[in-house]
């Protein structure tokens, strides 16, 4: 019956849970909960629901979550660095970092930089190139303000000496679309959502990740084009503030088994997830880390008003 108490009317759980995605429908958030949803309903032996609450790069969703019946039967999606950058620079964030009460981190995406087949721009170095000589012009989109996407053009911009125009919009979802219909030059999007699109029609000009990702292997890093960019997303789920221990440990423990299901595994590594293993406490001590990597980062960027 997987890891959910069975005795007692008042176990938890006992009635169905909301899944709740704060970005728009076929984004990483999205496909991600679309695989654990089934498994979640062995694990948890409870019906799950997923619906999505978009807006302002995940702020909407996460904003009304510090409001949420702290019961265990609200979850919702969330997102590092997003939950970090957007308290520190938005005054109308509309929550702070420590209200959002992280149950498990199970995934994690490098950034990627992908133009349309029929951009002129045939590398990074074609596309910083048109940066230099106009200035502000080129515009890239991205997931949200204040998220891996944004703060990945921000560093580019910082690490090559230009100015690329960042586009926002409500998730990948809505990005991709945005791409591939030429409102914008090009995508700081994510490694899943490059692979997705090349059969679409789009080039990879580059991955921020370490190394070269498996899926893409004809995509130079960042470093390999002479720019010190790492940067990504890592994907969870959250509770309202407040939430008993005892669930939060309950559902940790129920995307646990699901993160290590063989079927979900073979799901995520096809779709480019990196599959990510991080408990509550573990949760808590990657968002420290990041925090302070970001505070250092926005100052160099003043991006961070202070005093």
């Amino acid at each position: 019956m997987g890891c959910a108490a069975q005795e007692g009317g008042d176990s938890y759980p006992n009635r169905s849970i909301s899944y709740v995605i704060p970005f728009d429908p076929g984004g990483e958030s999205d496909i991600t909960a679309r695989i654990q949803q089934g498994p979640l309903e062995e694990a948890l032996g409870v019906s799950v629901v997923v619906s999505h609450q978009p807006g302002g790069g995940g702020a909407l969703g996460w904003s009304e979550l510090t409001r949420t019946e702290p019961d265990g039967y609200t979850i919702m999606g969330h997102n590092l660095p997003h939950i970090i950058l957007q308290p520190m620079v938005r005054d109308d964030a509309g929550y702070e970092t420590d209200q959002i009460n992280q149950v498990y981190i199970f995934q994690s995406t490098p950034n990627a930089l992908v133009v349309p087949e029929d951009s002129p721009y045939q590398s990074l170095e074609d596309l910083i190139r048109a940066a230099e000589e106009n200035p502000g012009s080129i515009t890239l989109g991205g997931s949200g303000e204040y998220t891996a996407n944004h703060i990945g053009t921000l560093l580019l911009n910082e690490l090559a000496g230009v100015e690329f125009t960042y586009v926002p919009f409500t998730g990948t979802g809505s990005a991709v679309p945005a791409l591939l219909g030429g409102q914008v030059d090009g995508l700081m999007t994510y490694t899943t959502a490059a692979l997705d699109m090349e059969e679409q029609g789009v080039r990879v000009l580059a991955v921020a990740a370490e190394e070269r990702v498996s899926q893409l292997p004809d995509a130079p890093t960042f470093q390999e084009e002479g720019y010190d960019l790492v940067e990504g997303a890592f994907r969870g789920v959250a509770v309202p503030p407040e939430t008993p221990e005892e669930i939060i440990q309950t559902l940790a423990e129920a995307f646990r088994e699901v993160n290590n299901d063989p079927q979900v595994i073979e799901q995520m590594e096809e779709l480019g997830f990196t599959l990510e293993n991080l408990g509550p406490e573990e949760a808590r001590e990657l968002t420290q880390e990041r925090r302070e990597v970001y505070e250092r980062l926005l100052e160099d960027l003043e991006e961070l008003e202070t005093g």
